[in-house]
């Protein structure tokens, strides 16, 4: 898997390819911060981006790749139905919003932010809706337990390409990566780098022994198990060395090792505490 490229990426359960690694914008002030992150990323062989309503800012977003200069084919953009906008009807105009917004016809991928107790499924038939009527190209969801992909997929035989989820040495979710495997979905980690709880010596050594930052090792890792990473940084100089995963490859060893970090930590919300 060594001597990929930004393009490089899985081909989801509908066909469409995605990115291994994306720029998130969670946190990200609208305006010339988002803008800029959005464009250095860009400038930097990033192809995708990951929004949301939720964070004030897809405007901005849809402004930077407009600005970019890459043609909006080669671009990747994500972003979520907001919980206050869930059920069937207010999810199709909350999308409406976010398109109008990002300034985009088609959306790459748009995902449910959060299960929540009761509206999931109807919001999902909405974005059934929405890819039928070819205004999405894909579908997901995001902070998805078992139970809710389990629920969603029976009820409308359609299976979402992607659940998108606080993952990380610290909460590695391995039963959720087994789930997600068997029934072809990609998991993509929020937070990969922990919000920053970067200081664990057994992440600095795997690092110094590659000549790598203890960053990149960890997304190093979730390319290897399959997962999507989408790193937020408003920092041109960081935005591309969170890029520097693509010309090493971590041993069985160092990756079992990372493994076994997992302590189950969440430094973010619990979907079956986060109800609404």
């Amino acid at each position: 898997m060594a001597n990929q490229t930004f393009t490089d990426g899985p081909t989801l359960n509908d066909g469409v390819k995605m990115p291994w690694l994306g720029l998130g914008v969670w946190k990200t002030k609208e305006g010339e911060e988002v803008i800029q992150s959005v464009k250095s990323a860009i400038a930097a062989g990033y192809r995708s981006i990951d929004t949301a309503a939720i964070y004030g800012n897809e405007e901005g977003v849809g402004q930077a790749i407009r600005e970019s200069g890459v043609s909006r084919d080669e671009l990747f953009i994500t972003t979520k139905v907001w919980n206050d906008d869930q059920g069937y009807e207010k999810t199709l105009q909350a999308f409406e919003t976010s398109r109008k917004k990002l300034g985009l016809d088609i959306v790459d991928l748009y995902l449910v932010h959060w299960p929540g107790k009761d509206k999931y499924l109807d919001t999902w038939k909405a974005l059934i809706h929405l890819q039928k009527e070819g205004l999405v190209r894909s579908i997901g969801v995001s902070n998805f337990q078992i139970r809710h992909l389990q629920h969603i997929i029976e009820e409308t035989g359609v299976v979402p390409v992607v659940d998108q989820v606080e993952l990380h040495p610290l909460l590695s979710q391995k039963e959720l990566l087994g789930y997600a495997r068997e029934n072809n979905i990609v998991l993509e980690a929020w937070s990969p780098l922990m919000q920053g709880n970067l200081d664990q010596p057994v992440l600095s050594q795997i690092a110094e022994k590659y000549g790598k930052t203890t960053a990149q090792v960890i997304l190093r890792w979730d390319i290897q198990n399959g997962v999507i990473v989408i790193p937020k940084s408003i920092k041109e100089h960081r935005i591309r060395e969170n890029a520097g995963i693509f010309d090493f490859e971590l041993s069985a060893e160092d990756m079992a090792a990372i493994d076994g970090l997992n302590q189950n930590k969440r430094f973010g919300s619990n979907p079956d505490e986060f109800l609404f």
